[in-house]
């Protein structure tokens, strides 16, 4: 450390001053390019890392879903289901325009079953779930799709494992276990939603932290087998990756007659999760699909203020960067102010000493910018890996906004150095005055 402080030392005054504007533009293009290639990409990170936490689309058959908001019924009653939908034609959501979106999803059968668990164990009236717990869908495009409750679930403890959808196997609630006394997998259980019944093995038993411990999940060809609902379902949930809802999206929501074409189709082009509902209901005609508002209100809220939070470092950046700037180059026009006189003295206008002092800065601002931006690129990389355990992709957009900002920077930081040449007066300068 004291070697290189003497070496640092041994720097002229005038290089020193130099190589700190370098370092002070180099750090704030590092930040800028950092923030606001998390900000252009974080979009689809947080979509990504809320829709983990369960579905943000529903499907229920249009009859059902009329009922009510007539009603106003609530959703999870005790009541059995009286319209469905047809299992067989959910996999046609893959092939709307936002297809690629929709990541996951899983049709449910929900009804009520007399359960006994063992040979002449507990036994009690619950709620069964029909579904597919991991299922690969072969689309008429040629293409396949892994879907299913497992990638939907992922907050879920198990004990044990996942069921398979091909065989006579069952997960079971952790209260619903403890109301069984099931302590364990591999217990048998006896499912009976009306005249005929069926055994199934309990292979997991899962904490989902909410109403659903209380519950049994089979797969859907198990039930619907049992209650004579042949190729029916009468819930879809869907988890896709959304965009934030803005005053347009609220617009069409509200009234999509009072918009104009312009607006429809930016819309209808936009992954709101609107006008994914939308177009869900378009190619499944029988049903009705109801975006979550709650966690599409708290992704837009996320983002919003993650956004909000990198801008202001962002600004603040910037900010430290013109003062440390100006400052640094006042002083050095302070230091080299009979230079400046004498090329004043020799017929060098006020314009002219004003381009060399702005050019000498600009070439300095450009080394420390190039740099910054390579040590940006690392950091947003770092951000990336370390919060959202993937890579940021830097847009193009982003180095062009921060090269403007930077050169906003200087020239603004340059304002009040450049005034100060101007009051350069060659004669009292070289007289020592």
């Amino acid at each position: 450390m004291f070697i290189l402080r003497m070496i640092f030392r041994s720097f002229s005054r005038q290089f020193r001053r130099r190589l700190l504007v370098a370092i002070t533009i180099c750090l704030s293009s590092a930040v800028a390019t950092a923030m606001l290639g998390v900000v252009f990409d974080v979009g689809d990170k947080l979509n990504e890392e809320l829709s983990a936490y369960g579905s943000n689309i529903v499907i229920e058959p249009k009859s059902d879903a009329v009922v009510a908001d007539l009603y106003e019924t609530v959703d999870g009653s005790d009541t059995e289901p009286t319209s469905f939908l047809k299992e067989s034609d959910i996999q046609k959501i893959k092939t709307i325009f936002w297809a690629y979106n929709i990541t996951n999803f899983a049709p449910k059968l929900n009804l009520h079953a007399d359960i006994t668990a063992g040979t002449g164990g507990d036994a009690a009236t619950v709620p069964v779930v029909g579904t597919w717990f991991n299922t690969t869908l072969h689309l008429a495009t040629g293409e396949t799709s892994v879907v299913g409750v497992q990638g939907m679930r992922s907050w879920w403890t198990i004990n044990g494992r996942w069921a398979r959808d091909d065989a006579d196997e069952a997960m079971i609630g952790a209260d619903l276990a403890d109301q069984l006394h099931i302590d364990a997998p591999g217990v048998t259980i006896t499912l009976s939603p009306g005249n005929t019944a069926a055994t199934v093995t309990v292979v997991g038993i899962y904490d989902s932290g909410d109403e659903e411990n209380g519950a049994v999940y089979v797969p859907s060809a198990t039930l619907q087998e049992l209650s004579g609902l042949t190729d029916s379902v009468d819930e879809v949930e869907v988890k896709a990756l959304t965009t934030p809802e803005n005053d347009l999206a609220r617009k069409v929501s509200r009234n999509p007659a009072a918009v104009t074409q312009e607006e429809w189709e930016t819309w209808y082009c936009t992954a709101y999760a609107s006008s994914i509902a939308y177009q869900i209901e378009e190619v499944l005609p029988d049903a009705v699909a109801k975006q979550i508002r709650q966690i599409s209100e708290l992704q837009g809220d996320v983002l919003n203020k993650t956004r909000a939070v990198m801008i202001v470092m962002t600004g603040l950046s910037l900010l430290a960067a013109a003062i440390a700037v100006a400052n640094l180059m006042a002083a050095s026009i302070t230091e080299r102010s009979s230079e400046l006189a004498l090329l004043k003295a020799i017929g060098a206008t006020d314009g002219a000493v004003s381009r060399l002092m702005l050019l000498e800065t600009a070439v300095i601002a450009l080394i420390g910018a190039l740099a910054g931006a390579g040590l940006g690129v690392g950091a947003a990389q770092l951000i990336g890996q370390v919060v959202f355990a993937s890579s940021i992709t830097l847009r193009p957009m982003v180095f062009i906004l921060v090269a403007v900002l930077i050169a906003a920077t200087v020239l603004a930081a340059s304002c009040s150095s450049i005034r100060s040449i101007l009051g350069v007066r060659p004669a009292e300068v070289l007289h020592g005055r």
